[in-house]
């Protein structure tokens, strides 16, 4: 009998252990209505991405501003070039647990550096617009592309070559300098919905032959990121 009654107590005592432990790491702010945090690969190790837990939150420095000059700070489309389709946070939050984890995606922080080393969004690289605006045999411009999957054609062997002619890669090789069949799927961001940047980067990986079904654009960049409380880091 002391034998049961000892368990009994023992069992109470790691349920109430639980319990409190439970209730000590629940989140109040949640991302949605069913996760509390996102994990995500950042160079070298893993980010939790969550949303500031204090209510009384505010964001302070320059992404309280309402008004900045136009131009060349104005007002971006939720559509920067026809056939991008734009996303949200939530999308983000997704594309961070599936494409980012399988490798088959790329967030891309399309700011230059200097605003890059401010803060960034978990699980990004900085690409500054500048280098896919930059001449298609521009040196730096091919290290880029070679990121999101790309291949110079002079590369690309003559069995490939015969894929294409013979129409089973459906137009993917875009022009005559790369090859597009492995390109990843992408979402570009810079600063908010003031913010051209990266807009820029998105027209002229269109210009370049991107394919435009593996393009995606959060308009809300860092401000909107900031404002909702989730988490930034410094490279």
């Amino acid at each position: 009998m002391q034998i049961f009654n000892l368990t009994k107590k023992l069992s109470l005592i790691t349920f109430i252990f639980l319990f409190m432990t439970t209730a000590a790491q629940a989140v109040d702010v949640k991302l949605d209505t069913e996760r509390d945090s996102v994990d995500v690969i950042h160079k070298d190790g893993v980010i939790k991405v969550i949303r500031i837990q204090d209510t009384g939150h505010r964001i302070a420095g320059g992404f309280t501003k309402t008004s900045r000059k136009c131009p060349p700070f104005c007002i971006q489309p939720m559509v920067p070039t026809p056939g991008i389709q734009p996303v949200g946070e939530i999308d983000i939050f997704n594309f961070m647990e599936n494409e980012l984890i399988s490798g088959e995606g790329l967030l891309i922080d399309a700011r230059t550096p200097a605003w890059h080393k401010k803060g960034t969004i978990p699980g990004s690289v900085n690409i500054p617009f500048t280098i896919f605006e930059a001449d298609v045999n521009e040196p730096a411009l091919t290290e880029a592309l070679k990121k999101l999957g790309l291949r110079k054609r002079s590369s690309v062997s003559g069995f490939v070559r015969r894929l294409e002619k013979w129409g089973f890669l459906n137009g993917e090789l875009k022009n005559d300098v790369y090859d597009f069949s492995q390109s990843k799927d992408l979402i570009l961001w810079c600063n908010g919905p003031w913010c051209g940047q990266s807009p820029r980067a998105i027209k002229a990986l269109v210009a370049l032959g991107y394919p435009k079904d593996r393009i995606r654009y959060y308009r809300g960049g860092m401000q909107t990121w900031q404002i909702l409380g989730l988490t930034t880091v410094k490279p």
